[in-house]
């Protein structure tokens, strides 16, 4: 018979066997993990602290851009510290995975995340959009597609993210060039002569346009501006009609990952109904397809389907170009 005092070991126990499965980790390893992370700071520390009270380990977080973030792991590469890595850009995992610096992982908890968002090395945690966040309190018209912000109405009223520090921002300036071209490029060409201003990353951009100063910001990364609409904003995500990206933000374990099996704990932990609640909270959507998000699902969405060709050669070129355009180099 179990009797009180014994139920509650065996519970944490059985915890303890479902968020190790496929990978549990070894005695012999710290009891740390060390994550690192693009995105919002909220949600790493949720789950930071909801891993570390099913299981003991302790978690060391380092979350900035993933600019900042990409730069550090360079910087550590002939000493390597993170275990985990969390990107803002499906790219970044294609990437890392091709050069052979990824650790399989099947997650027990993956079964619900669609194929599109899960490979043999990494998963997604979960999913965001590109959009347009118009500032409704401002003297200019309601836009519905990325064009109409290089109309004179807009004059000077247009921020965006610099895609030299948002993967999410490269990642749809992929997206539209795969889509439109030259004519996408001749776009650009025009918000800048109409004034847009490249205002460093999401939170950087969508400043000026919170504040009412700025009408609107062309490609914001849709969590961040719920998160505002949540707190009472006067502000509105709008998906344009001639579509965009999405972007899923993977997650991989380094193959140089001192503490492997925590991190394969940490993975199963974060596609958890617990964890995948969070992945909700922060208003990205789940990766799981049975966890209900807080905000409109994927199917209201008009998607940009990725040009899978496009390599790191094409991310730079793009980047370059950008740059030269902007004269943000």
């Amino acid at each position: 018979m179990i009797t009180p005092f014994s139920h509650k070991p065996l519970m944490a126990f059985l915890m303890a066997l479902t968020l190790g499965a496929a990978g549990s980790a070894s005695s012999a390893e710290p009891r740390t993990l060390t994550v690192y992370t693009a995105g919002p700071g909220s949600l790493i520390k949720h789950l930071a602290e909801g891993f570390t009270k099913e299981t003991g380990v302790r978690v060391d977080v380092f979350q900035a851009t993933t600019g900042k973030v990409m730069a550090r792991l360079e910087a550590e590469a002939a000493n390597p510290r993170a275990d985990v890595l969390i990107s803002a850009s499906w790219e970044t995992a294609l990437d890392m995975d091709a050069r052979g610096l990824l650790m399989a992982h099947e997650s027990v908890n993956a079964a619900q995340v669609p194929a599109s968002l899960r490979a043999a090395n990494y998963v997604a945690q979960g999913v965001s959009a590109l959009g347009i966040v118009w500032n409704r309190s401002t003297d200019t018209p309601k836009p519905t597609d990325w064009a109409d912000l290089a109309r004179p109405a807009y004059r000077q009223m247009v921020t965006m993210p610099d895609p030299a520090l948002s993967g999410a921002s490269l990642d749809l300036l992929l997206g539209l060039q795969g889509a439109q071209g030259d004519a996408f490029w001749k776009l650009l060409a025009e918000l800048r002569d109409n004034g847009m201003t490249v205002s460093g990353p999401n939170a950087q951009a969508l400043a000026p346009v919170l504040q009412g100063a700025r009408a609107a910001v062309f490609g914001a990364v849709d969590y961040v501006a719920y998160a505002s609409m949540g707190k009472g904003e006067a502000i509105e995500v709008i998906f344009p009609t001639g579509g965009t990206v999405i972007a899923p933000r993977p997650m991989m374990i380094l193959k140089s990952a001192k503490s492997p099996g925590q991190a394969r704990a940490f993975v199963n932990y974060v596609l958890s109904e617990a964890g995948q609640a969070a992945v909700a909270d922060a208003w990205l959507i789940p990766a799981r397809s049975d966890v209900p998000a807080r905000r409109p699902p994927l199917s209201e969405i008009k998607v940009l389907t990725p040009d899978e060709t496009q390599g790191a050669g094409a991310r730079q070129a793009t980047l370059a170009r950008f740059a030269e355009l902007f004269g943000t180099r």
